[in-house]
């Protein structure tokens, strides 16, 4: 019987335990996105030197500009899939005035538009000065996939790995910028898609939910451990 108890008592607590997670898992991504939102539509700043820490939870999607002349033969292709179907992000790095390299994600390409050549009007030259949102690096790869530098193969915007493939010198920021939407039709900027998932309240009422039937458990057991013990009566 008193295992019993403790049984019950187990479930209860461990189940309301993890709703209670929950509801402040909810609390935090709701904040969360009201930050981010906040964010995009702030007047953008200066680009943060690489000397400056940034972070997932302070800095993603911050609106930044930037001054300097793009390194077109250094660029990087990352496979992509948007709204108007599979291709690359353009990955270039920006030679700022102020002494060191940015990755700007300049946007989308087809695979028709792979290839520099099929792109000219793209291939900015000279100094331009760039808006956009500031992201995180993404090491390692996506697509279930990892990155093969050695290949050229490209599956997530991971900075410090295409720094080294690529032979940036100097001091290049730890971050890359997703470009704002321009004339050009190609590469296509402005097409970052933010959105959060948050199935907190259903994962926090699922886990109430337990909790309840726990406590429904142990009051059928107390009522059939009661009718018996009458019934020996």
């Amino acid at each position: 019987m008193a295992l019993a108890y403790v049984g019950f008592a187990i479930l209860f607590a461990g189940f309301s335990a993890l709703g209670v997670w929950q509801v402040q898992r909810l609390f935090w991504k709701l904040d969360l996105i009201e930050q981010v939102n906040t964010r995009v539509e702030m007047a953008p700043v200066a680009a943060p030197p690489p000397s400056v820490t940034v972070t997932r939870a302070d800095d993603q999607y911050r609106r930044v500009r930037a001054s300097g002349t793009y390194d077109h033969s250094r660029e990087t292709l990352s496979k992509a899939v948007t709204e108007i179907g599979a291709g690359y992000w353009v990955l270039t790095p920006l030679r700022t005035d102020r002494g060191f390299t940015i990755l700007v994600n300049r946007g989308f390409v087809t695979p028709a538009q792979a290839e520099a050549a099929q792109r000219q009007d793209g291939q900015v030259a000279g100094p331009v000065t760039i808006t956009g949102l500031l992201r995180i690096s993404e090491p390692g790869g996506g697509f279930l996939r990892d990155n093969d530098p050695a290949g050229d193969r490209w599956y997530s915007r991971d900075v410090a790995a295409i720094t080294q493939a690529r032979g940036l010198t100097g001091p290049v920021a730890p971050y890359f910028i997703d470009a704002e939407a321009s004339a050009l039709e190609w590469p296509r900027g402005g097409m970052t898609v933010i959105r959060f998932t948050n199935h907190h309240l259903v994962y926090a009422l699922t886990w109430f939910g337990l909790a309840g039937m726990s406590l429904f458990g142990l009051w059928l057991f107390l009522r059939e451990n009661r009718r018996r013990r009458l019934g020996d009566d």
